[in-house]
């Protein structure tokens, strides 16, 4: 088989039971030189089930190769596995080199070992490299090796590879795929948006040797909810149990986090029944996805009642319960008891993590109150926890908000010096922070500084620029950025074509933001809601009214609606110019109705 390199990711390591179950290989009778006595067998078993940490484990190697006669590979298999479950994945590397060295006897569970622990050092292409040694020593491939190895490719956005991967696997005959081949596969897709391809496997499975388990069709519906698929979703829930397939407690929180999502709660109540009634119980997860999801909707009162349900069954909250009511008292202005919750929550032992820290730093800069926020950030050092970026950006936000540019400037100096390396959100609000308030040439100078250095700008970086150059009046600067944007591999967005259409609709320059409409249009960029808006405002503005209204008709050919600003502005016109109303007819007829 030709060699694959590529670079992997790390992979989570494979927990399902016939990664350590299948039959380890026997060696011939030349190897017998190799077993020890019962007792002895005994003993080392003991010791390898006693190792606590990795220089236990390295020790009790050592010893190992020095034993005569040497131990049996089921016994060093063992340890590789012991070693592999202690996440010291150089280590298991180290020491198979070593094997190989010394000449000690591998069989296909160690093999698969290194491959696994390549792959979780983020190293596939070693991993790939491993194969060869397969065919030297005959030992024949198996369903083990390669689905680490297409979670490999995932793990690092390789659906190409490993998709062709697996399409060789299958045309060659090189392996049969088994249920959890496919189940990794399908997995892989589903996690990458690529729902109706893993649709489509589920139904080649159905026609082949190896049937669909629960754990495969969980995958497929997880996907169609998330595709907010929400019928298909459901089908295929009622499909599986008509085929005689019991759904389980992970099949029935991805439709009940759909149904959340979509605050279908009368649907969610039959499935909590649906699932009691077959003695499948909700789990903490079951919970947090109803609480989430009423939270999110300002049902924060419903959610904490859900809350005392789960403790009344046994269920005890863990910090993402408690964080998603926290999020829910923060979203509806409730600081105050936003941080109550926080409070309880240490008050029962259950240290807040960093998201906890966010939710509520975030909170209290929505409410202007950055004070409060400053103070809680301080606290995250001095409970042994460390601030990450997304805490760093919440202040600095916070800072610009209210106005204090000297602190956040500040702030943003010490982030350079003790905090973490800022990121695009970063500097993407320190730019708005300072075309909010004026300060152009500094803006400027840090974008310019930024694009010497090379940093991987994306088009929403960009968008930040251009929109705070036109709103500075600085039009000709946006203009040169955003027509240098394709020379640089970027694609300007909606949002990017709305903020020119707007710059120029704001100077008078109408038939410029026509073009801009037009350029957007043949680019494939289709114009959305604001675009109208923003295009009707501006012949609003300059008293175009026939103009206003053929693109006004064109906005209600493509299913658009004015807003209320819009609608404000063509209200004051038809005020100080009554006939205009009878140069829309449409609107006309409305008004006598």
């Amino acid at each position: 088989m030709k060699r694959i390199s590529l670079f992997c990711p790390p992979l989570r390591v494979i927990s399902h039971s016939c990664f350590w179950t299948f039959t380890i290989r026997a060696y011939s009778s030349s190897h017998s030189n190799t077993s020890v006595s019962a007792k002895g067998k005994l003993g080392l078993n003991s010791k390898i089930e006693n190792v606590k940490c990795l220089d236990d484990a390295v020790t009790l190697f050592h010893q190992m190769v020095r034993m005569k006669p040497l131990p049996s590979v089921i016994s060093f298999s063992k340890l590789f596995k012991t070693i592999l479950t202690m996440k010291h994945y150089s280590a298991v590397v180290s020491l198979f080199r070593e094997m190989q060295i010394l000449g000690i006897p591998f069989d296909v569970f160690i093999l698969s070992s290194v491959i696994n622990s390549y792959c979780l050092m983020h190293r596939a292409d070693c991993a790939f490299s491993m194969l060869p040694i397969y065919l030297k020593n005959g030992i024949p491939f198996d369903n083990v090796t390669f689905t680490t190895l297409i979670r490999g490719l995932f793990a690092e956005n390789k659906v190409k590879d490993a998709v062709e991967l697996f399409k060789k696997l299958v045309k060659e005959k090189i392996c049969e795929p088994n249920e959890f081949m496919y189940a990794t596969v399908m997995n892989g897709l589903s996690k990458r948006g690529h729902t109706e391809k893993t649709l489509s496997l589920l139904r080649l499975i159905e026609q082949g040797n190896a049937k669909p388990n629960i754990y495969i069709y969980s995958i497929v519906i997880d996907a169609l909810c998330k595709d907010r698929n929400l019928n298909a979703a459901i089908n295929l829930l009622n499909e599986m149990k008509q085929k005689g397939i019991p759904p389980n407690v992970v099949t029935y929180n991805s439709v009940i986090d759909g149904l959340c999502k979509f605050g279908q709660w009368e649907k969610v109540t039959t499935l909590f029944s649906e699932m009691v009634n077959r003695n499948i119980y909700p789990n903490v997860r079951t919970f947090n996805i109803v609480i989430d999801g009423l939270c999110k909707e300002g049902k924060v009162e419903d959610a904490e009642e859900i809350m005392r349900h789960m403790i009344e069954k046994g269920i005890e909250p863990d910090i993402i319960t408690y964080n998603a009511i926290m999020d829910g008292h923060c979203l509806c202005g409730q600081m105050n008891r936003a941080r109550r919750v926080f409070d309880s929550m240490i008050d029962k032992n259950i240290e807040p993590d960093i998201i906890s820290y966010s939710i509520l730093m975030n909170g209290y800069c929505k409410e202007k109150k950055v004070d409060e926020a400053v103070q809680l950030f301080g606290e995250i050092s001095q409970r042994g926890s460390k601030p990450d970026i997304i805490t760093y950006n919440t202040i600095l936000q916070g800072l610009f908000d209210i106005g204090r540019i000297g602190d956040a400037k500040k702030f943003f100096d010490e982030m350079l010096s003790t905090g973490p390396t800022p990121d695009l959100y970063s500097y993407g609000t320190l730019l708005n922070g300072y075309f909010k308030y004026g300060l152009i040439e500094e803006a400027v100078s840090l974008f310019n500084k930024l694009e010497r250095k090379g940093e991987n700008a994306n088009i929403e970086f960009y968008n930040v620029v251009i929109n705070g150059l036109c709103k500075n009046g600085q039009l000709d600067k946006a203009r040169a950025i955003f027509e240098k944007l394709s020379s640089i591999g970027l694609l300007p967005n909606a949002r990017t074509y709305n903020t020119m259409i707007n710059g120029f609709c704001l100077q008078g320059l109408l038939d410029e933001a026509k073009d801009i409409l037009r350029k957007m249009e043949d680019n494939g960029c289709f114009p959305n809601n604001v675009t109208y808006d923003v295009i009707v405002q501006g012949f609003l503005r300059c008293n175009k009214i026939s103009e206003m209204i053929s693109f006004m008709k064109e906005m209600a050919g493509r299913g658009f609606s004015f807003d209320a600003t819009t609608a404000g502005f063509l209200v004051n016109v038809i005020r100080e110019n009554p006939s205009v109303l009878d140069m829309i007819p449409e609107l006309h007829l409305k008004n006598k109705k």
